[in-house]
């Protein structure tokens, strides 16, 4: 059932807004223990109007992380694709900046990150929600936006809100990676193919509010357009998408850590860092989310891969 976003104070946490529509920093909250139910719905209320909040002077571990995490939800494996890393912890993923490099030796990085994007929308029920945990920031650099796809549908003229409102495209998981992969890269990505075809506006579960649903990295193409239409749509959706109207900025320093709503919001990880010196250590983990629905009533299809499951 949707709920309405009043504007009511909270009472043990301090939220300080950081753009118009998407964003706040939250301070008065120690996420390294259990927290109060009060606490609990304090954020959930600020993080559904906000869509983004962001921590800082937060030195957890992996175990306080996850903790953290199953407060809002039940946890997902690390990555639909990847995996993880530690078997102690298969909800953590970690990252760094040659992640990819150490994992499939000789690998050819088209793109060292990944551009905008919500993330693992290839899937029929992607994460809900994606928490991300900085142990090691660089002193400068590094700073990860994110735009608001509630304000980025709102701002379409009504003719065209009227198009993209039945639409439905293609989201689909390749990777990355260059002509010069690795047999282990490639034998990966094809053993976790998944794809499927969600509606261009989204419906938020909790909110009601109609989101574009455009997460450039992984949607491929329109349902129903000619490859000319769909790719002139798409070029014109996905410009929209990143306007920096839309935008918040986050400046990470060590132990920041970022909580958003991938139901409306895309991220953009930093490309300026890979050319530096410096390292970059994050950890992030993902909650488990529901099937897509359309303005229409909708549901996303699946048409390669398994669903998302939780981490047991």
């Amino acid at each position: 059932m949707a709920v309405e976003l009043a504007e009511q104070a909270p009472e043990t946490i301090v939220i300080k807004p950081l753009a118009m529509t998407i964003g706040a920093e939250v301070s008065g909250v120690d996420l390294s223990k259990p927290l109060p139910g009060q606490q609990v719905g304090e954020l959930r209320a600020a993080f559904l109007r906000w869509k983004v909040l962001f921590f800082r002077n937060q030195p957890l571990d992996h175990a306080q992380q996850v903790a953290f995490s199953r407060q809002f939800g039940e946890c997902t494996p690390a990555h639909a694709v990847y995996g993880h890393q530690d078997d102690a912890f298969p909800e953590v993923y970690s990252i760094d900046r040659d992640r990819r490099n150490k994992r499939y030796k000789g690998e050819d990085l088209l793109h060292p990150w990944s551009g905008w994007h919500a993330d693992i929308t290839p899937a029929i029920n992607p994460p809900a929600i994606s928490i991300l945990r900085g142990d090691k920031m660089p002193p400068y650099g590094g700073d990860t936006q994110f735009s608001d796809m509630v304000a980025a549908y709102n701002a379409l003229s009504p003719n065209m809100k009227e198009i993209v409102d039945g639409l439905r495209g293609i989201h689909r998981y390749q990777g990355n990676a260059g002509v010069n992969v690795s047999k282990e890269y490639v034998e990966t990505l094809n053993k976790n193919l998944i794809i499927s075809e969600h509606p261009l506006v989204r419906v938020h579960p909790e909110t009601g509010e109609k989101a574009l649903y455009v997460s450039p990295s992984f949607l491929e193409t329109i349902v129903g357009f000619t490859p000319t239409e769909s790719e002139a749509m798409l070029a014109m959706l996905k410009t929209h998408a990143a306007r920096p109207d839309f935008n918040v900025r986050f400046k990470w320093d060590d132990h920041a850590l970022a909580m958003w709503d991938n139901r409306q919001v895309l991220h953009l990880g930093p490309k300026d860092i890979v050319a530096s010196e410096f390292d970059r250590e994050i950890h992030r983990t993902t909650l488990m989310g529901d099937i897509p629905v359309g303005p229409d009533g909708r549901q996303s299809t699946p048409i390669e891969g398994n669903p998302i499951k939780p981490v047991n």
